[in-house]
């Protein structure tokens, strides 16, 4: 792993940081980077919840590496290129375990797009979050026009990317594209304990709920149910299933084993 991309891990929760001055922009291969960590950690039986941060406290992260476009515009394998972008996000849209990222500043561009393929997005009170490139003459290419419109519907998305302009932590919340606004500086500890909270519980059952929702939100709602029905099934057979009735019924705190 390169030194733009960090992981540190304890008691369950596994933080990546993000760590590229001044703006932390994405480069195509911190992309990589961050495609390569996300799969290892999908695999590793130590980690329940990951958290997404960055160094510094400018900008989350202020959009794609612009410098690498003019190559991107000549590039006769441009949509490769793309697409292996778009892949890298989709896996971490679909991890099967909870993640949560911190907008600690500027939240702009592949950014944004980047952050709402979390389950969950923290913003500190100073972070204006939105997607420029029609500024540029482009429009977002990383599934901005795709996740942002299926958060805060047809209206404001589009709203969004025709003007480019940014909203604040407090309409971003008010929106649905950001769960909490804390104050500045606390953003990464506001994660931390929201994922310790997580991490108490059973990845086998946080998984299922993970997949009942995402999946079930591309089905019609009866075939969702059925969906939803099937994971309810797997869940019974875990051992965590047992654990947690025996500690109820036995009025103790569950131990899960995660299995």
């Amino acid at each position: 792993m390169a030194d733009e991309v960090r992981l540190a891990k304890e008691r369950g929760v596994a933080v990546v940081v993000i760590d590229h001055p001044p703006l932390n922009v994405l480069s195509h291969d911190i992309f990589l980077q961050l495609d390569d960590t996300f799969q290892a950690l999908a695999h590793d039986d130590e980690v329940v919840v990951v958290v997404l941060s960055t160094a510094g406290d400018r900008a989350f992260i202020a959009g794609a590496d612009i410098k690498e476009f003019p190559a991107l515009m000549s590039n006769p394998n441009m949509r490769n290129q793309v697409m292996e972008t778009h892949h890298a996000i989709t896996r971490i849209d679909g991890f099967p375990k909870p993640t949560i990222a911190v907008l600690d500043g500027l939240t702009f561009g592949g950014g944004l797009e980047l952050a709402l393929a979390f389950d969950i997005r923290i913003a500190e009170e100073h972070a204006q979050i939105g997607l420029p490139e029609v500024k540029l003459g482009l429009f977002p290419g990383g599934g901005g026009t795709q996740r942002l419109s299926r958060i805060v519907g047809e209206a404001k998305a589009k709203e969004m990317m025709f003007t480019g302009e940014p909203v604040s932590a407090a309409e971003a919340y008010r929106v649905g594209i950001v769960n909490q606004v804390v104050p500045t500086g606390a953003g990464l500890e506001a994660a931390q304990a929201m994922a310790a909270n997580i991490t108490r519980h059973s990845l086998q059952s946080l998984t299922r709920i993970k997949r009942a929702v995402d999946q079930g939100l591309e089905m019609p709602l009866e075939r969702a149910l059925e969906h939803e029905a099937d994971l309810f099934v797997e869940v019974f057979q875990t051992e965590d299933v047992r654990e947690g009735v025996s500690a109820f019924i036995e009025r103790r705190q569950p131990t899960f084993s995660h299995r």
